[in-house]
């Protein structure tokens, strides 16, 4: 087998003139790196190293997005699981009960004791594949360490209590319908 200067020499692309200039030069490279003990960089070899250290961390970066939409998948199963493992029936009941859910305000017919339960907190309201489940507290909390926006929260009371509200001492109940 040929080298390619051989095969340009035969091609007439260089003549034999420029083939023993570089080859000269090439040697007087090798003796120089030699006698002063530093190894003399190859363009081609820097180029190629770089190319290797940019497609490694282009692979690193499509590897995390591989990993974190794998994580978001199975985190979205194991809600869809604990959901369908632990719904509770909501019952056909004629009460309508009002949940806020992205800045709207959302209903849910149940039953009186759902209602109740609700009301108390026993029973929580869980969004899961557009669509409202009841779940119990429990697992609506293991839901909400995989993704709080899956668990609609109750509302909590906000704020301090004004000192001059003269309807301070009235208590607003849970069930209060609107």
């Amino acid at each position: 087998m040929s080298s390619l200067q051989d095969q340009l020499l035969k091609a007439g692309l260089i003549d034999g003139k420029k083939a023993k200039q570089a080859d000269k030069e090439k040697r007087k490279q090798r003796r120089i790196a030699k006698s002063s003990g530093e190894q003399v960089e190859d363009a081609t070899k820097v180029a190629v190293a770089r190319a290797r250290a940019e497609k490694a961390e282009r692979d690193r970066a499509l590897n995390a997005e591989r990993d974190a939409a794998a994580q978001q998948k199975a985190i979205a199963a194991q809600i869809q699981q604990l959901v369908a493992c632990n719904k509770q029936p909501k019952g056909n009941g004629d009460i309508a009960y009002n949940f806020v859910f992205e800045r709207k305000i959302k209903k849910l017919y149940v039953t009186q004791t759902v209602h109740e339960h609700l009301a108390t907190g026993k029973l929580m309201i869980v969004h899961s594949q557009g669509q409202f489940e009841l779940v119990p507290r429990v697992i609506a909390e293991k839901i909400a360490e995989r993704d709080p926006n899956a668990v609609i929260q109750p509302p909590q009371d906000s704020g301090p209590v004004d000192e001059d509200d003269p309807y301070a001492d009235y208590q607003i109940p849970d069930d209060l319908m609107w």
